[in-house]
């Protein structure tokens, strides 16, 4: 699947979650799926515990967050030697 198609599966609804990113309109937040990824948790864990969800769902999510951050700009701080 292109990452067009993927993206497409990444919705927001202002009734939900105050307008969050999540996945196929359902109550289950880009941010949670992450949250999840982040814990440790494997994608087999994660669809076990959400029967509607598939896998390409899991990849939309770190796709939508691979984007976000390829966006953001990072500025240089410099930090003083020690005396």
């Amino acid at each position: 699947m292109n990452e067009a198609k993927l993206l497409e599966r990444i919705t927001i609804d202002p009734k939900i979650f105050g307008g969050k990113p999540i996945v196929r309109g359902r109550r289950l937040a880009v941010e949670h799926v992450l949250g999840m990824l982040a814990a440790g948790d494997t994608a087999d864990t994660i669809l076990s515990g959400y029967s509607w969800l598939e896998l390409e769902d899991i990849q939309a999510c770190l796709l939508y967050a691979r984007q976000l951050v390829s966006h953001e700009r990072v500025e240089p701080f410099f930090i003083k030697p020690p005396s």
